[in-house]
């Protein structure tokens, strides 16, 4: 086995244990680690087949990891459940969720191809197939039900940011303080954002881009498709900007999705997953950094949320 990267190579016992899990007289031929991920290590396995042709899988592998047990059988049995469904997600190989096999909780599954696109350059052509693909996501209708959605944020946790304007913050706090409105439940990734969704863009026609893949579906649930929306809201509010996060949920509905029926039951979502941010700004800015966007330091991206949390905040007034 050829290394393309020595820190992607492959543990002995997970090595093992994928060799298992491919054809007959295949190999791995080729590791290369693959960034932009929070809390795993994801691995590009290239593999030799029996006539000399090539294709590749990934290794996700969960390394010191509270909880890892729980979002890799969320992710199989989601992955279980796409399969089939149209929704451009990796076909899962197999899974050892007790690391009873690897060295460490790890799942493989095929490799999509396409990137992810973290510019802002093209995003009002990719605004709306990112609202595509979610109603897409949201109109499955699983026989089996998945487990509950979890929110990220309480009232006592949120961080306000250094020279936030403390008052709005404050009101905001308090709009999610109140109980949860009723919804219809449906079918979420929970973590869908620009990072976990891959595109195509021909480089002569960035308008002509398409989406091949949404990935890491170890959070996926069941809840209000309003929370899928805030998440992908404030994500494009912190990468690109406030405007853009407050125009997603227009997207969405021009996409043919449905929202909560009033808007203060709209703004409870999108500000309960707005201030959930606060608590990770430090921890999903940096790969963006890592994938070139420099300027985006946590002080930068403090700032932008504070923008986008006063400027939801004005919906009231």
């Amino acid at each position: 086995m050829s290394i393309h990267d020595e820190a992607a190579a492959v543990r002995p016992l997970t090595l093992a244990w994928v060799s298992r899990h491919l054809e007959v007289g295949e190999r791995i031929v080729r590791t290369e680690a693959l960034h932009g991920g929070i809390t795993a290590e994801m691995q590009r396995l290239t593999i030799g087949t029996r006539d000399g042709e090539t294709r590749d899988l990934v290794l996700r592998t969960f390394v010191n990891v509270e909880h890892a047990e729980d979002w890799l059988s969320r992710e199989t049995g989601a992955l279980t459940l796409l399969t089939g469904t149209g929704v451009p997600a990796p076909g899962l190989i197999a899974a050892d969720l007790t690391a009873a096999h690897c060295e460490y909780p790890s799942l493989l599954m095929t490799h999509l191809t396409g990137r992810t696109v973290l510019d802002d350059e093209g995003l009002e052509t990719r605004l709306p197939l990112l609202a595509r693909q979610l109603v897409a996501i949201h109109a499955l209708r699983p026989a089996e039900r998945l487990r509950k959605y979890v929110t990220l944020t309480t009232a006592d946790t949120v961080v306000t940011p250094k020279g936030a304007d403390g008052e709005v913050w404050a009101a905001a706090i308090d709009v999610i303080r109140k109980p949860a409105p009723p919804y219809e439940g449906r079918f979420l990734h929970r973590d869908f954002h620009p990072g976990n969704v891959l595109f195509d863009v021909p480089p002569s026609t960035p308008a002509g881009a398409r989406i091949t893949g949404v990935v890491d579906w170890a959070s996926a649930s069941w809840g209000p498709a309003d929370l899928d929306v805030a998440h992908c809201s404030v994500n494009l509010a912190l990468l690109h900007g406030p405007e853009w996060g407050l125009q997603f949920p227009e997207a969405y509905e021009e996409a043919g999705g449905v929202l909560a029926a009033t808007a203060s039951e709209r703004l409870y979502w999108l500000v309960r997953d707005g201030l959930a941010a606060s608590e990770e700004v430090q921890l999903v800015s940096q790969p963006w950094r890592e994938a070139g966007r420099t300027e985006l330091t946590t002080r930068a991206v403090e700032e932008r949320l504070d923008a986008y949390v006063i400027a939801l905040m004005d919906t009231l007034s």
